[in-house]
């Protein structure tokens, strides 16, 4: 990799530049992504064995388990996920580290030559920057994360991949996927490759049924959750059996019921594989050392941690769809049963969101809602708007200028327990409150 000079302009300016090259944030086809790559001379074709991902909830956290296992393997992993929740460099791991600025600033500058001015959007060169680093880096496997759907998504450029892995598919993003479940099925099996394994977590019946004629017309192998392979919860431990045996492992790290399903698919998906050879000890401290920030995330610390209520406990989920908010409120579910404390919600959530969908979740929780806006975004929704679904479910509702008058509001309330704290609804908020409390994911 080059050394960076001086006369470059800092990262955030070359951003900011390619952004603006479509007037579109997304515009769902890869025609400008297979132009960018041929003048890049398809770094694509480049690429270590890829493990590609789509679905609707679950990805990000399928992807850190399978980070997890594979580097505790002793291999050099890449990986590639989005949104990011502070800085761009997260969604870029080269051989285990994040990408530095230098770096990933040429490697953007790279595409914004070649591309000369044509229109793109941002996702697409940042994903093209992306491939022109993980071609250079050596690395033993990338993990490939959709962006948005899965057939027409930037990333559905790579011929074949060692895996196409599905996690649960649900509604969301119906304003480019299509507003039912089939619709959005179809998309997200776009990535299945011919005679590619395909590994799925468990889907409602609709969308299996789409994956299953999906995989059957490219010969593919398709290894289902609930039918190829189970994963449960025996004496708090992580269960997991197929065709080959059965592994008992500790409980991931990560927080909530659905972090076992995350985890069985990403055991599911190594297994499928014959590259690597991975023991059962590296399954084990892959499941317990995984992290992925936003998912159920304990906030112990930091500027806004200390504008809360004393001794509260303070949770951070970037879920924002119905599926995002059923298994939050299950994970404080959970959570009530170990120790009761009184619950209070923090949301604030994009304008195209499902506010009803998600809250409704909560609903036999929690009576008390707090709505903030989010900051800096665009599209995000009024918090008068987010109220008035709130009061629809027939919940309590104030708002609040932002996260930290939230937080501080509820100091003026005389509990007898501490609190229990969940800040959600959106990952753009997610962002901004790991930014203002200090917690920069790493």
């Amino acid at each position: 990799m080059s050394a960076s000079s001086s006369a470059q302009p800092p990262l955030g300016d070359v951003v900011a530049r390619v952004s603006k090259l479509h007037p579109n944030k997304i515009d769902l086809t890869l025609d400008r992504m297979q132009r960018i790559l041929a003048r890049l001379d398809h770094p694509e074709r480049k690429l270590p064995p890829v493990i590609h991902v789509a679905g609707t909830n679950g990805k990000g956290s399928t992807v850190a388990y399978l980070r997890a296992i594979l580097e505790a393997a002793g291999l050099k992993v890449h990986a590639y996920t989005s949104p990011y929740l502070v800085r761009l460099n997260e969604c870029v791991r080269l051989a285990g580290t994040l990408v530095g600025d230098d770096d990933l600033r040429d490697a953007l500058l790279e595409c914004e030559r070649v591309n000369g001015g044509e229109p793109i959007t941002e996702f697409e060169m940042k994903t093209a920057a992306a491939f022109l680093l993980f071609a250079k880096v050596p690395a033993d496997v990338l993990l490939l994360e959709v962006g948005l759907g899965g057939r027409l998504d930037s990333t559905n450029v790579v011929e074949a991949p060692l895996a196409c892995v599905i996690t649960p598919i649900g509604i969301d993003h119906i304003e480019f996927l299509g507003n039912s479940l089939i619709q959005i099925a179809g998309e997200k099996a776009g990535i299945i490759k011919r005679g590619v394994p395909v590994i799925t977590a468990e889907q409602l019946p609709e969308a299996q049924a789409v994956i299953e004629q999906r995989a059957k017309q490219m010969r593919s192998p398709l290894h289902a959750a609930g039918q190829d392979w189970h994963v449960s919860v025996e004496r708090g431990r992580l269960v997991y059996q197929d065709e080959r045996g059965l592994l008992d492992l500790a409980a991931p790290r990560l927080f909530g019921r659905h972090q076992f399903d995350n985890a069985g698919l990403a055991i599911a998906t190594l297994r499928t594989q014959t590259l690597f050879r991975i023991d059962t000890a590296a399954y084990e401290r892959g499941v317990t050392g995984a992290e992925w920030p936003a998912r159920m995330q304990r906030l112990t610390s930091g500027r806004l941690v200390d504008r809360a209520p004393r001794d509260a406990e303070i949770w951070l989920d970037g879920g924002h769809n119905a599926d995002g908010g059923r298994v939050a409120a299950a994970a404080l579910g959970d959570l009530e049963e170990r120790v009761s404390r009184p619950l209070v919600l923090i949301v604030g959530m994009m304008g195209t969101k499902d506010a009803r969908g998600f809250l409704a979740n909560f609903a036999g929780l929690t009576r008390h809602i707090i709505v903030v806006p989010i900051p800096e975004t665009e599209n995000a929704m009024p918090p008068d708007v987010l109220a008035d679904a709130v009061r629809a479910l027939g919940m309590r509702v104030e708002a609040a200028s932002d996260v930290a008058a939230a937080l501080q509001s509820l100091t003026r309330l005389a509990y007898e327990i501490p609190p229990r704290i969940l800040i959600a609804g959106s990952l753009y908020l997610a962002g901004h409150v790991l930014a203002e409390n200090g917690t920069l994911p790493g």
